[in-house]
């Protein structure tokens, strides 16, 4: 168990954990198809999410070059539109940006700042970096440094992308600490010796009976009050 004078510097997940990605994306899609209704909504946010997890484990099992997820969502777009009816270009090019326009949970903005007056904070994400920077101003996320994957070119849980952000903390993975919803981007820090926090959210992965992490917290205000005291 890690004792918060072992934590140097805290990384964060954004997708799921600072943001509310399935909210935003049905936003998107309700704008694009404003004829729909809530489980129309619902089937094409289901279309577009089977899309991306399809095409990122494609690209972790070498069946795919990597692409980022500006092409990926885009793809996302496009199967979308063709189930929907969509052929409005303009409307089909701003839904594939729906991905860099996602909401902070109530609390991320705050819980964040907060964080950053006692540790270097670090933002971790499958976003592009293209996308990233827009997205975290778009949901009012404030880093010290914000990382994406397009760096190493790879998606969670591959472990080069847990190795560029403890290369970026500058310190020894165990004095580092990930933050996510999600158990399964967990479980890739940990195996890359980072120490591990999950914060419950409502589209997170939960742990299982078999995870063992640092600290397990059913919102983020338990973690700011573990950290700041």
């Amino acid at each position: 168990m890690a004792e918060v004078r072992d934590i140097e510097v805290v990384v964060f997940d954004v997708l799921g954990t600072m943001v509310d990605e399935p909210s935003g994306l049905r936003s998107g899609i309700r704008e694009a198809v404003p004829t729909a209704d809530q489980a129309f909504v619902d089937e094409l946010l289901t279309v577009w999410q089977r899309h991306v997890e399809l095409e990122q484990q494609r690209i972790a099992q070498g069946e795919r070059r990597y692409a980022g997820t500006e092409i990926i969502d885009a793809e996302a777009a496009q199967r979308v539109a063709a189930r929907a009816g969509l052929t409005d270009p303009a409307a089909l090019d701003r839904l594939a940006t729906a991905g860099q326009r996602l909401p902070a949970w109530d609390d991320s903005a705050a819980g964040l700042e907060r964080i950053a007056r006692h540790f270097p904070v670090l933002g971790l994400s499958n976003a592009g970096r293209t996308a990233l920077p827009r997205l975290n101003a778009h949901a009012g996320l404030r880093w010290h440094q914000a990382l994406s994957s397009e760096t190493v070119r790879a998606y969670k849980p591959a472990p080069e992308i847990y190795r560029l952000a403890i290369d970026t903390a500058g310190c020894a993975p165990e004095r580092t600490l990930m933050v996510a919803a999600h158990a399964w981007d967990l479980r890739g820090a940990q195996a890359s010796g980072m120490r591990t926090a999950y914060v419950r959210r409502p589209v997170g992965d939960p742990p299982t009976s078999s995870d063992v992490f640092d600290w397990q917290f059913d919102s983020l205000g338990e973690l700011v009050t573990q950290l700041t005291g």
